[in-house]
């Protein structure tokens, strides 16, 4: 077993796990941009659904796992605090593009109805935890909800992304979304397709990998549940997500960027939903603690904060970013103080 191996070996299989979902990802962004030109869906919805969805799998079986093992805080702090750590990403990719305000140049409406959308998905369980302890099977029905709720929001997000009711004012420094030169739209998706489902495999087995050495940590070092979950687990299966998102910048694709994480982050609301599934003992709503409450207040925060900088569009602000990554910064890292000091 992983929990029985010697310290060393334990932080080297953790490397080596979290080397091999990250690796991954950096192939996976280019192949979700090629599934992007030749389906002609759009770098906003290959980005939330598709590589948003891919590059979460790995959060998804540390909080099943950790769910399954009875560690409520574990499961529901890992899903949160990834959710605020990939919110984080946009900004840290807002300090390295230089040309302009990230949210400014990403303007897209489907970005901007998936924010709205993760603010519904995760006032969720805010009103589950608040209202009475209730499970029919196991399972609260807010989770039935919710579910429901990110299918639907799936459907309006594909027609908003079709046939959009409005557009963002074009500006100079609007980046649209075009098909790269090499996209090749004519030749088939098929084959990239393929490739990108065997990478999420090997994501998947790397989630694996990490929940068991995080529950080793948990058990042999004393460290809170919230802590592990939020701060390490949380972080490092959402390295994908930071580097899809640099890569995209780079590439220029920055409504695939900005799509990745807001629809990353929509699908990671379901990690609550396979967890409640997967824990046993009741509602996995009313087995958490006030810290992991903390760190879903605080993905609202952030995410109502990046949803005001798209819509505001702001050129530049203070050091040539947005006064919304700068606010994003500030939370995060005011949070995770508090996680470790408080």
């Amino acid at each position: 077993m992983i929990g029985d191996l010697p310290v060393f070996w334990l932080f080297a299989v953790f490397a080596v796990a979290a080397l091999a979902v990250v690796l991954s990802s950096i192939r996976a962004t280019r192949l979700a941009d090629i599934i992007a030109d030749r389906t002609q869906i759009g770098e906003a919805m290959a980005g939330g659904l598709i590589l948003g969805g891919a590059t979460s799998l790995a959060g998804v079986v540390v909080s099943v796992n950790a769910a399954l093992d009875g560690d409520a805080s574990f499961a529901f702090s890992n899903a949160v605090g990834g959710i605020a750590a990939q919110t984080l990403f946009l900004a840290i990719a807002d300090t390295i593009y230089k040309k302009v305000n990230l949210e400014h140049a990403a303007a897209e409406p489907t970005n901007l109805f998936q924010g709205v959308m993760l603010i519904v998905l995760l006032s969720m369980p805010l009103c589950a935890m608040a209202g009475p302890e209730i499970a029919y099977f196991g399972i609260h029905p807010i989770s039935v909800v919710l579910f429901l709720t990110y299918l639907y929001g799936v459907g309006v997000s594909s027609s908003v992304s079709e046939q959009p009711m409005w557009e963002p004012v074009q500006t100079s420094d609007t980046r649209e979304d075009e098909p790269e030169d090499d996209a090749e739209p004519e030749k088939s998706a098929r084959g990239p397709i393929m490739s990108f489902i065997g990478l999420v495999a090997i994501m998947a087995v790397g989630g694996w990998v990490i929940s068991q050495v995080g529950g080793s940590f948990i058990e042999r070092f004393g460290l809170s549940s919230s802590l592990v979950g939020s701060l390490i687990t949380a972080v490092v299966t959402s390295l994908p997500e930071l580097v899809t998102t640099l890569v995209a910048v780079r590439r220029g694709a920055l409504q695939l960027a900005v799509g990745g994480i807001i629809g990353g982050n929509t699908f990671d609301t379901l990690f609550v939903v396979f967890s409640d599934l997967a824990y046993r003992d009741g509602s996995l709503y009313h087995a958490i603690g006030t810290t992991d409450l903390y760190w879903l207040g605080t993905g609202i925060l952030m995410t109502s904060i990046l949803l005001a900088g798209l819509i505001a569009r702001q050129r530049r602000g203070p050091g040539g970013i947005g006064v919304e990554s700068v606010a994003m910064l500030a939370i995060y890292f005011a949070a995770a103080f508090f996680e470790v000091f408080g």
